[in-house]
């Protein structure tokens, strides 16, 4: 791997920030949350705007939002990835059907980042969005998605002696149970979580493959606590898997393999 160019880390740090809140932030906000100092955010700042990555809002001097250059770049990617254009049909279909919040996901390191949502018509849902990352282990998207990885992939990803973060206190953290968890969501082919990632949302998952045969992504549906029981998770569980299966098909796996 070759050298790291800090000026370009640090310019993709500052973009990156404007993924959370409300997507703007100052100069002296950038400054103090990355620590950098102040004359160098200053000079990214102004290079970063000067190409578009970012513009100053309307109305608020000093304050910046991602400009045009981000949305672009992020359209071209968008439109090379088949997974996202597909995905979001697929979860579209599974959503009419169960009427319920539909995801579809990708792995990360030990992170998942959502490339397509589909929300329920009820008044009580999810708020999600794609492009939104949570920790793997706190979702049956991430935990599919582990429970696929080659060993050597997954020990990597979670060293044994680093207790995991806790979204709620439903979540696991440690690593040993981890892995039989994920041991059992190997054996039985579609994950679960029961208020892991949102104390009032319980989900399912099961696993999208390519043409190769490898596991690429995981399609899940998401559920209130007050409309879940264990006849609706049998439920969704099956309309889950059978909507990874139709995206795996669309992404040209071969049926007779899913």
């Amino acid at each position: 791997m070759g050298r790291l160019v800090p000026a370009v880390t640090r310019a993709l740090d500052i973009l990156e920030l404007f993924l959370d809140g409300d997507g703007t932030l100052s100069a002296p906000e950038i400054t103090r949350r990355l620590g950098l100092p102040r004359t160098t955010v200053h000079e990214l700042v102004t290079t970063l705007a000067a190409r578009s990555y970012l513009v100053q809002v309307p109305d608020q001097p000093g304050r910046y939002r991602l400009g045009v250059r981000p949305y672009q770049l992020g359209s071209r990617y968008a439109e090379q990835l088949d997974l996202a254009a597909e995905g979001q049909q697929v979860a579209r279909s599974v959503a009419e059907t169960c009427d319920e919040t539909v995801h579809v996901a990708i792995l990360e390191g030990m992170d998942v980042i959502y490339v397509a949502k589909v929300d329920s018509t009820h008044a009580v849902r999810m708020v999600s969005a794609a492009g939104r990352r949570l920790p793997a282990h706190c979702t049956s998207v991430g935990k599919m998605l582990l429970a696929s990885l080659p060993e050597d992939a997954l020990a990597a990803r979670l060293p044994s002696d680093q207790p995991l973060a806790a979204m709620t206190d439903n979540s696991i953290t440690s690593p040993a149970e981890l892995r039989r968890h994920l041991a059992t969501v190997r054996e039985r082919g579609v994950a679960a979580e029961r208020r892991e990632s949102n104390p009032d949302v319980n989900c399912v998952a099961a696993p999208v493959r390519d043409s190769t045969g490898r596991v690429v992504a995981a399609l899940s549906i998401s559920v209130p606590t007050i409309r879940w029981s264990d006849a609706r998770q049998a439920e969704l569980e099956e309309l889950a898997a059978k909507g990874a299966g139709e995206l795996s098909v669309r992404l040209g796996h071969r049926r007779r393999d899913i």
